[in-house]
């Protein structure tokens, strides 16, 4: 499964790639392996925006979503701190 997976990603061709993808969500919901078929039935909800990736010529909100990370990672560090004053003597 995860080689399938993966090999639709790893497609030069985009359309076939989807075509990869499409038969992912049509049968890994049916699979005997619970957490493959968990899988699946999350593919299937999220169909539209999986699949958009073979449509959008391999854009993904990746770099927004790393950048989120980033930002959480420092409000979370910065958590505690009275004022911004410490927490900008904590960074130095």
């Amino acid at each position: 499964c995860a080689q399938q997976l993966r090999s639709a990603y790893h497609q030069k061709d985009l359309a076939e790639g989807r075509k990869i993808a499409e038969k992912v969500v049509e049968s890994f919901h049916t699979c005997p392996i619970p957490e493959i078929a968990c899988l699946g039935r999350t593919l299937r909800r999220w169909t539209d925006a999986f699949l958009a990736y073979f449509t959008t010529n391999r854009s993904s909100n990746g770099g927004t979503e790393a950048v989120n990370g980033i930002i959480e990672l420092h409000r979370r560090l910065a958590r505690g701190y009275r004022n911004r004053h410490n927490y900008r003597l904590c960074e130095s």
